[in-house]
This record gives C-alpha cells, sequence and structure tokens, in this order.
C-alpha cells in the first residue's frame, strides 16, 4: 500500500511541474488576471478537441483560490460544453505558476510564462510540459504581428508551434 501510495504522489506531482525551458513570471497581480481571457491558440488535447470560441473564466474563491470555468462550442455536437475547476498557487501569488483541477484531487500545470505586464491583454500559459500550451487573450481577436510574436516567443521554448490550432471566435 505504501509503494502505491509513493506512485501516486510521484505520478501526481509530476503534473505540476514545468518545462525546464520555461519560467513563471514574477510580479503576478492575480486581481489584475481576474476574468474573461479567450484562446487565441492552442496545442491540440482531447479535452478541447473539436472546440471553437474557446473562453476561460477565472474569479476568486472563498477559500482564496480562483474559479475557473472553461467553455467552448461544439459545433459537432450543436452545444456548449463547460467545465469548472479550482486553481491554487504553487509557490506564491506573485509568480504565475498555479495547478488547476477538474477533476478531484488530481492538478495539473497552469504555468503564465509571458504577460502583457502593462494592461494583461496577452499571456502565454504551459502546462507541465511543451505539449500543452495556450496562447489567451482580452479579446478574441489579436493583432496579426503580436500573434506572430507570441508564436515566435513560445517556439524559441521549445513548442511546436507548428501544430498550433488557432481558436475561431465567430
Amino acid at each position: 500500500m505504501k509503494k502505491l501510495v509513493a506512485l501516486l504522489v510521484i505520478l501526481l506531482g509530476g503534473c505540476t511541474g514545468m518545462p525546464e525551458t520555461v519560467r513563471p513570471v514574477g510580479g503576478f497581480q492575480l486581481e489584475r488576471y481576474l476574468g474573461t481571457w479567450y484562446e487565441i491558440a492552442r496545442l491540440d488535447h482531447s479535452f478541447e478537441r473539436g472546440l471553437s470560441r474557446v473562453s476561460a473564466e477565472y474569479s476568486l474563491r472563498e477559500d482564496g483560490g480562483v474559479r475557473v470555468i472553461n467553455r467552448g462550442y461544439s459545433a459537432g455536437e450543436g452545444k456548449w460544453k463547460q467545465a469548472e475547476g479550482k486553481a491554487y498557487f504553487v509557490q506564491d501569488p506573485q509568480t504565475g505558476y498555479l495547478k488547476v483541477s477538474f477533476f478531484g484531487p488530481f492538478y495539473g500545470s497552469y504555468v503564465i510564462f509571458e504577460l502583457d505586464r502593462e494592461a494583461y491583454r496577452y499571456a502565454l500559459v504551459s502546462g507541465p510540459d511543451t505539449s500543452y500550451m495556450w496562447i489567451l487573450a482580452r479579446d478574441p481577436h489579436m493583432d496579426e504581428a503580436l500573434k506572430k510574436d507570441l508564436v515566435a516567443r513560445a517556439a524559441a521554448r521549445g513548442f511546436d508551434t507548428k501544430a498550433l490550432i488557432f481558436v475561431e471566435h465567430e
């Protein structure tokens, strides 16, 4: 039994790591990050496959954590899909490194490694490895020059930006 518990701790702990090529932003201000963010681009994963008009809404929880509501439209099913989760800081509230859970005790990394520090209008977010990456913005449409710059920043950190899915927002 002890071996099983130790294995679970190792496996679950591995989900809250981060790629060697990224570092979370410092000087992070959660109150400025709260609100709605739109997914501009993502690397493909089953939990978002086929979704368009994807957004995330962040708000404070009573326990000091962050309430996360992700929404996306499935044209194939003709309906909206929504998932509610919770997030907590891994280090300290000034570091853009959180763990997020949509499935009970299982947490995954949410590492903000690029951020518009002036207006909090765009962010690059990573999961525990380079197979998870999102470009987020406050507006569902992004200037092409800025989008290319963010894609280049992600590529420089080892993300497969040729595989990015650019999300449609109608």
